[in-house]
């Protein structure tokens, strides 16, 4: 999950940059239509038993949600800063945390809702609403995180039965087809340099979604919230060293915060697995999250 943050901001640096060229529905339209690309070896070995077995409703459920997310998201990074983008789409943790708790039946002890509730809170001495004007990028951001959680609860039910690339690459096709009309009505001919960046953000985007999907079936949605907050120490770098976004002294303290949580839930865990006792322990094999 580290990992896969680290990714992302890589991939949402190239997307601010693009967006000022280019509508940014269209740039996630062909994210996912250049990610198929990256997933064509999956699909060569893809079996006709292993399409009948695919839960081909669940999967167009979190494709359509997914692809609803992704637009809103796209929108939100042509707006703000990377660090504010990151920092609101960690709302997405206590839905999801909450939502693993009601729909999959996962157990959520008192380190984890410290490390999240930690990590959130410095999220918002980030964002501070109420102390300033608040961009629209920002509302769109943060009804994309409450979309991304979702779309993670989905995708933790699909990981009991179905491998990662499976998942994700199913997850490309769906969203490909749900954000191609918006993106035809806002379409803009890209240069031979947009078409590189194009392919670029969509290999870094896959690879991210790979290394987070795998995640989902080596761990439990709550237990993986708080190494999320990692990433908005990536997305505050890179957005200095790129667009001279400079992180003021809440952002910073924010960020501390995050880290914070991040490492007291990894000590946690580390202190209770060597003294023998379990710190996962597996979902219920109750049914799908409700719609």
């Amino acid at each position: 999950m580290v990992i896969a943050g680290l990714i992302f901001s890589c991939f949402m640096a190239l997307v601010k940059a693009l967006g000022t060229e280019m509508h940014p529905i269209q740039i996630g339209f062909l994210r996912y239509a250049f990610g198929l690309m990256f997933l064509l070896p999956f699909f060569l070995k893809v079996r006709k038993a292993d399409l009948k077995a695919a839960n081909w409703k669940f999967h167009g459920l979190r494709g359509v949600m997914h692809g609803i997310g992704v637009m809103l998201w796209f929108y939100a990074m042509s707006r703000i800063p990377l660090a504010e983008v990151t920092a609101i789409g960690f709302t997405n943790t206590v839905f999801a945390t909450v939502g693993a708790a009601l729909f999959l039946g996962e157990v959520i002890r008192l380190p984890r809702i410290t490390a999240v509730v930690t990590g959130l809170a410095g999220a918002m001495l980030i964002i501070r609403p109420g102390f300033h004007e608040i961009d629209p990028g920002a509302f769109a951001m943060l009804g994309g995180a409450l979309v991304f959680a979702c779309s993670d609860l989905c995708a933790k039910v699909l990981t009991r039965n179905e491998s990662g690339p499976a998942v994700v690459a199913y997850l490309s096709i769906v969203v490909t087809l749900v954000t191609m009309g918006p993106a035809i009505y806002v379409w803009h001919d890209p240069s031979l340099r947009e078409w590189g960046a194009l392919v670029v953000i969509a290999g870094l985007a896959t690879v991210g979604h790979l290394a987070m999907t795998h995640s989902f079936k080596l761990a439990e949605i709550s237990a993986l919230q708080p190494a999320k907050f990692v990433q908005l120490l990536w997305s505050a770098l890179i957005g200095f060293a790129l667009f001279a976004e400079v992180p003021d002294l809440f952002t910073w303290i924010g960020a501390a915060l995050i880290v914070a949580s991040s490492l007291y839930i990894a000590r946690r865990e580390a202190l209770a697995r060597r003294r023998g006792r379990a710190t996962i322990q597996p979902a219920a094999k109750t049914g799908p999250p409700a719609p």
